[in-house]
């Protein structure tokens, strides 16, 4: 077996290098997309926090052997891109699913999230959770309301122990 040429040996090492710092990593299958379509959901992608390429499956496939993600094998088949997310997935893959409406060549295959492998179900339900920002939001909200609730529980005790200690004329 003879040695693999540089080029592809650096394109192996890229792809690996990419699915260790994202967040996570979606699978596309693109097939019947026009390039301006495919640059309209780059650029959408690249404002969520997220690039999308295009590589040589078997490229793809090395790169995930090499960072543990082995089942993604199966879906590198036919054209496929994949969407590197950093940062705020949810936004990500509401990118890609309403990409996905609007041009119904473009189908969500799967991916990868830390260690979890992904199913194309599993990036539908991450495209319906609320972004990043509204989730801290959410929690902010949670934690200012906790004492404020405690400050009027408390004070509406003291209200009623004032109201019984006083006595009736």
């Amino acid at each position: 077996m003879e040695n693999p040429r540089p080029e592809k040996v650096a394109t192996v090492m890229e792809i690996a290098a990419k699915l260790r710092s994202a967040d996570a990593a979606i699978l596309t299958e693109y097939r019947g997309l026009t390039v301006s379509q495919m640059a309209g959901i780059r650029r959408q992608l690249r404002e969520a926090g997220g690039e999308w390429k295009v590589y040589k499956n078997s490229l793809a496939r090395l790169a995930a052997i090499q960072t543990g993600a082995e089942a993604l094998s199966s879906e590198l088949v036919g054209p496929t891109a994949i969407a590197f997310v950093k940062g705020d997935v949810a936004a990500a893959a509401k990118v890609l699913r309403e990409a996905s409406k609007v041009n119904p060549q473009l189908v969500l295959k799967g991916g990868v999230m830390g260690d979890k492998i992904l199913s194309a179900k599993d990036v539908e339900v991450l495209a319906d959770l609320p972004s990043r920002e509204t989730l801290l939001a959410m929690f902010a909200g949670l934690l200012t309301a906790l004492p404020r609730n405690l400050a009027y529980g408390l004070k509406a005790l003291i209200d009623q122990k004032e109201s019984e200690a006083v006595p009736a004329e």
